[in-house]
């Protein structure tokens, strides 16, 4: 399927949006596709759950490194943000309320996940972040305002990493947890920089345990 109302395809597989208990969004790693980030979930779909993928334009959602400065990422990271927003308005245009939309990702779809979500907070189904982490330059402030309610986050990641250092992560748990997230933190050393079936695990134990609550639950 094609969201006409923003830049880019947005694929779509699983339940029917107006049948959907949860919708989960996969957001795919810099030169990757909305193919690519559904491939590591093919194995585990449920009943009742959509998966959106979003397309980002030539294959990567802003130019340079999550760590560069962020102007340097500029109006690029701005406008994947906005899409992303656009992806959840459209759920909840369909009917799901956020806490029953689940925001993942895989590397560069990781940190611009995690940064979303943190940029809007709310209390969401759940934020998945396959090796990534707020977005900004070592040393950055990294402080973002509001709440998170209780939403459930996976932040999992290899160390080292060849792109995500793991100290990110773990500052980036320490703020998603000041913001009210109830945060995991899964760490593999010596991972290399994709997704293992442990981390896929976890994150099915999640989906199961957000479709056995009630949609108005938390």
């Amino acid at each position: 399927m094609s969201d006409s109302r923003s830049n880019g395809s947005l694929v779509h597989s699983g339940a029917e949006l107006c049948r959907a208990e949860i919708v989960w969004i996969l957001l795919h790693g810099r030169g990757a596709t909305a193919q690519d980030i559904l491939g590591p979930v093919s194995e585990m779909r449920e009943e009742g759950v959509a998966y959106l993928a979003p397309q980002a334009a030539a294959n990567s959602w802003y130019p340079h490194s999550f760590l560069a400065p962020t102007e340097q990422n500029e109006p690029w990271l701005s406008s994947a943000i906005a899409r992303v927003d656009s992806v959840v308005r459209f759920c909840v245009e369909e009917g799901l309320s956020r806490n029953r939309i689940i925001v993942s990702g895989f590397s560069q779809g990781a940190c611009l996940a995690t940064e979303y979500v943190a940029q809007h907070p709310a209390r969401y189904g759940a934020l998945i972040a396959f090796t990534g982490g707020l977005i900004g330059p070592p040393g950055a402030d990294l402080h973002h305002r509001g709440s998170l309610h209780g939403t459930p986050v996976l932040l999992s990641s290899g160390d080292p990493d060849a792109h995500v250092p793991w100290a990110r992560v773990e500052t980036s748990a320490s703020e998603l947890e000041r913001m009210g997230a109830r945060v995991k933190l899964m760490c593999f050393p010596g991972r290399p920089h994709s997704i293992l079936r442990e981390e896929i695990e976890e994150a099915r134990r999640m989906i199961f345990s957000l479709l056995q609550a009630k949609p108005g639950s938390r």
